[in-house]
């Protein structure tokens, strides 16, 4: 059997099969294989049909098919069946040879991966792949991590059939060791869940707040997508707006309140507690849509519980205040989104600290700026934020961005205030402003905290006299003891 294969994939399921079509354009011989085989041929006599793509039926065959050093891609589901692949690749790969893992790994699963997979001689990559069906068959962005010295082997792949932007430069880089490229793509998918829970927000205020058709805020979208909002998020949005059901009515309307969430936007919430970072609006993001899955208890609750009720009334009758309030409607969407990504970036930089990797936080930007759900013309000015002062701590202290946070802060206030005056439920655009005003204030009310945590367990604490480091404990009521807890964080 002729080795003439440049590489092989596993798993057709619709980003599979897409990946291996746009890989085929791009002039790559790729061997298709799948547990279940007969999706092999069924992909081969329809979709693959004429192209230069192989089928194989068996991992002995696929790798056989494979020029040196093999490149196997596995696009399976996350987990055990990972794990099941590289036992099954293993005693058929030799030394030299690349296991690449291309779906939405947790980076930990990933870190032990690859310390395995290179106990037996072999490469092994964990690279973040975003875009899509859409992006899978025209241009994705992939985010690469893993062995070092498997990069040059499939970076010239990668970089082919990655997304462009508009300077020709692919969206695909390196972007460290160990799991660094399923971590860089579990915060993308984290930043995604905030952006969509953000447009959401906007969505249900001007519905519900404002009483707009599915075709008026239609046309707010598509006007958004023409500024500094425009993105792929708000893109799908606009057209989703337009959608009508067989009835004639907008589909959206049809479609029920509940959420689902496979797990990304968790465990970037769950890591970033670990390091101490608060990425408030993702676990916003991801806590509405645990709320949205309570749908049985909230409509009992709606007939139970009193509030006010939503309308804007006195703002959506008057034409001038309702484009006015839009208007501030976008600033919020506009700063939320600033808040948001300047958490994720704050969470990168604390894990390139933990786990030792030289992250390019400029890259990674230019990673997303195409082929990704999270695309959008705001990532050049953060590429650019980094580009300018790569060792910048938080987004919100870059003078663009600071700007833009000042100019937006009156409409995005407003919105808040109005929404909560209403119980219209805000509560990524309001942990946003939280967050802003948290961060921005020089004294917080952790010194009352502190005291509370030293007068019921002897904690310690700091003072504003002493220099930092330096721990005190108070006997509070007369008739504890001298003993003081050790200092830690869990």
């Amino acid at each position: 059997m002729e080795a003439r294969a440049d590489l092989a994939l596993i798993g057709l399921a619709v980003m599979g099969q897409n990946l291996i079509l746009n890989m085929n354009d791009h002039g790559f011989t790729i061997v298709a294989y799948n547990r279940s085989t007969d999706k092999v041929d069924r992909f081969l006599a329809n979709e693959a049909k004429g192209t230069r793509v192989i089928g194989a039926h068996s991992i002995a065959e696929m790798v056989a098919l494979l020029k040196k050093p093999r490149r196997v891609m596995m696009l399976v589901k996350a987990g055990q069946p990972v794990d099941d692949f590289i036992e099954q690749l293993i005693p058929h790969l030799e030394k030299g040879d690349i296991i690449i893992d291309g779906g939405n790994s947790l980076f930990e699963d990933t870190n032990r991966r690859q310390k395995y997979v290179e106990s037996k001689g072999l490469l092994y990559v964990g690279t973040g792949v975003s875009g899509g069906e859409e992006g899978a068959r025209h241009g994705p962005s992939i985010m690469p991590g893993g062995s070092p010295a498997a990069w040059p082997y499939v970076k010239d792949i990668f970089q082919a059939v990655a997304a462009k932007v508009d300077d020709g430069s692919p969206c695909c880089d390196w972007v460290g060791e160990m799991g660094a490229g399923h971590y860089v793509k579990m915060v993308h998918n984290g930043i995604e869940y905030g952006d969509m829970q953000l447009i959401c927000e906007a969505y249900n205020i001007m519905k519900h707040g404002l009483g707009m058709s599915a075709g008026e805020m239609h046309e707010v979208f598509a006007e958004w997508n023409r500024g500094e909002l425009d993105s792929y998020l708000i893109e799908i949005t606009r057209d989703i707006l337009a959608k009508k059901d067989d009835d004639g009515a907008p589909l959206v309307d049809k479609i029920l309140d509940t959420a689902g969430q496979k797990g990304t936007g968790k465990w970037t919430v769950i890591n970033s507690q670990d390091l101490g970072i608060p990425i408030t609006l993702m676990a916003e993001a991801v806590y509405a849509r645990c709320v949205s899955a309570l749908k049985d208890e909230r409509v009992f609750a709606s007939s139970r519980l009193d509030g006010p009720h939503p309308a804007l009334s006195d703002i959506a009758a008057d034409a001038a205040k309702k484009q006015a309030f839009i208007a501030d409607i976008k600033s919020a969407l506009y700063a939320s989104k600033i808040v948001s990504y300047a958490q994720g970036y704050m969470l990168m930089r604390a894990a390139a600290k933990e786990y030792g990797w030289n992250l390019n936080y400029g890259g990674i930007a230019l990673m997303w700026r195409g082929g990704c759900i999270i695309r959008s013309r705001f990532l050049g000015k953060i590429k650019a934020a980094f580009d300018k002062d790569a060792a910048l701590s938080n987004l919100l202290l870059d003078d663009y961005f600071r700007e833009e946070i000042r100019k937006a802060q009156p409409g995005w206030r407003n919105v808040v205030a109005q929404a909560a005056l209403k119980g219209i439920p805000a509560p990524a655009f309001s942990t946003a402003l939280a967050f802003f005003d948290q961060y921005r204030s020089a004294v917080l009310p952790a010194n009352l905290l502190q005291a509370q945590r030293d007068y019921f367990g002897a904690h310690t604490y700091e003072r504003i006299d002493k220099p930092r480091g330096e721990f005190f404990h108070t006997n509070w009521t007369g008739k504890g003891g001298t003993t003081a807890s050790t200092t830690y964080n869990a």
